[in-house]
């Protein structure tokens, strides 16, 4: 079997996304025939290497890939666990949760504290590179509140593109919704995945956002589930969600 770098062996694993797992490279949590790794852009083979991270031996790829939709509140961290002791996603899902069978499953992205909406989670590293990879381009719409009336000049403005601290962000779609006691509901839908970059976006315009809440990746909607609920995605939507990154599934692909 070829060499494949240990990030990618990680999240085909279903250990972490693969950005967690570059971070665990970096700290030296990861071992590979019983030698610390902590480069970047190492390789091993996943069929005749020992890997483990920390403790865990690494095993081979999942055999049931697991892809779910989430409704995240505010007040909950995307990530499988966090260091301020803050309440992360995974704890809506609970321990040996029907919807995984006990397997592991980790956030697709990112969703800041304070912000709410839709969220993927999974164990298939190729569905989770795809959606999160830049060059892939996945639109993601937002309903965002922002304090004040925003006007046409605004809208067009930030469907031209903002210029940031981190350079000028693409072209974007952007609808007014409605106005509530002179604060602004607008809907914009982006590809990029800056870090807070809808936020930054409108502060940048004098309308700082109040409420901000994702609610649409690619072609699939969060549609009525619960704030907190959680459910499977269909092999159609997932088939879907391979396409908008421009990639087609692999015909082994399952779901719970």
């Amino acid at each position: 079997m070829p060499l494949e770098r240990i990030q990618k062996i990680l999240s085909a694993a279903g250990i972490c996304s693969r950005r967690e797992a570059e971070e665990l490279i970096l700290e030296g949590k990861v071992r590979v025939n019983g030698h610390v790794v902590n480069e970047l852009g190492q390789k091993a083979d996943p069929e005749n290497d020992v890997i483990k991270v920390g403790t865990r031996v690494v095993g081979r790829e999942p055999d049931k890939k697991i892809y779910l939709l989430l409704n995240k509140p505010r007040g909950y961290v995307t990530t499988t666990k966090d260091p301020q002791g803050r309440k992360t996603v995974m704890e809506l899902l609970g321990k040996n949760s029907r919807a995984t069978g006990g397997a592991r499953v980790y956030p697709v992205g990112r969703l800041d504290y304070d912000s709410e909406g839709l969220l993927l989670l999974t164990n298939d590293g190729d569905f989770a590179n795809a959606m999160m990879h830049p060059s892939k381009e996945v639109q993601k719409t937002y309903e965002v509140k922002v304090k004040g009336v925003m006007d046409d000049a605004a809208l067009k403005r930030l469907a031209g593109g903002i210029r940031l601290s981190d350079g000028m962000t693409a072209p974007a779609k952007v609808r007014k919704m409605k106005l509530v006691e002179s604060n602004s509901w607008i809907e914009i839908t982006i590809h990029e995945g800056r870090n807070r970059q809808v936020r930054r976006m409108c502060e940048a315009l004098g309308h700082p956002v109040m409420k901000l809440k994702r609610t649409k990746i690619g072609p699939v909607s969060l549609g009525v589930l619960p704030p907190g609920g959680y459910r499977e995605i269909t092999p159609s939507e997932v088939r879907a969600l391979f396409r908008a990154a421009g990639k087609e599934p692999e015909k082994r692909m399952a779901t719970v």
